[in-house]
């Protein structure tokens, strides 16, 4: 039978809710989202994948979930995507470990086949329970740049759906004045069969890297 994971609504009241406060060091909330409860997730996922990167970092890269790699090795793309992400990032003059690398939410969602587990997307209540974790990367790494790395990225960033397609191309001032830039996930060049279209889509988000790299260092 594959996992069910019922559909939580902005309203739900979340378990382990904490308060932002409660955590003096982007360490001490590494440790804590293990133990996180927000929302179902965490009783399917292997752990929880927080970020990894410099505690003071311009650029920070926010993408989906993690994956199933991701959820065994718990740490943020290291799975096929993240081969892609790393390889376009050097092509972009961007060093990842001087960069913040994480995810809109911290558990794998997935449903079983056979011995595959297939990924199944975040829905709008897993994404603002998770809200909480990344909001605290977030005070702590203090970015310049965040760049959104597909749709889920950015309806965590911007608590609302926005297409990439809209958004790709311009910056967002958040609240606290950090520039958002929102491009496609790593993912997506996975799953076009088009070998031109993708070479062609691969240039493109090295372009968008590249402009938030020299949007980072002004």
């Amino acid at each position: 039978m594959p996992h069910r994971h019922p559909h939580i609504s902005e309203h739900d009241l979340f378990k382990s809710s904490g308060s932002e406060e409660a955590f003096d060091s982007l360490e001490a909330v590494r440790e804590a989202v293990d133990a996180c409860e927000r929302c179902p997730l965490y009783q399917f996922a292997t752990q929880a994948v927080f970020g990894e990167g410099p505690e003071r970092a311009p650029l920070m890269f926010v993408g989906e979930q993690p994956g199933d790699q991701e959820d065994i090795a718990g740490r943020p793309f290291v799975g096929p995507a993240g081969k892609v992400f790393d390889a376009a990032l050097i092509e972009a003059g961007i060093e990842r470990d001087r960069v913040y690398v994480t995810n809109a939410v911290k558990h794998f969602k997935f449903a079983p086949r056979g011995k595959k587990r297939l990924h199944q997307k975040p829905n709008a209540g897993e994404i603002a329970a998770c809200r909480f974790w990344l909001n605290l990367e977030r005070s702590f790494v203090r970015p310049q740049v965040i760049v959104a790395l597909g749709a889920t990225a950015v309806q965590s960033l911007v608590g609302s759906r926005a297409t990439i397609s809209r958004l790709r191309g311009a910056s967002i001032t958040l609240d606290d004045g950090t520039l958002l830039c929102a491009t496609i996930h790593p993912s997506f060049l996975l799953r076009m069969p088009d070998r031109q279209r993708s070479a062609e889509e691969r240039a493109r988000f090295v372009a968008d890297l590249k402009a938030a790299r020299k949007l980072a260092l002004h």
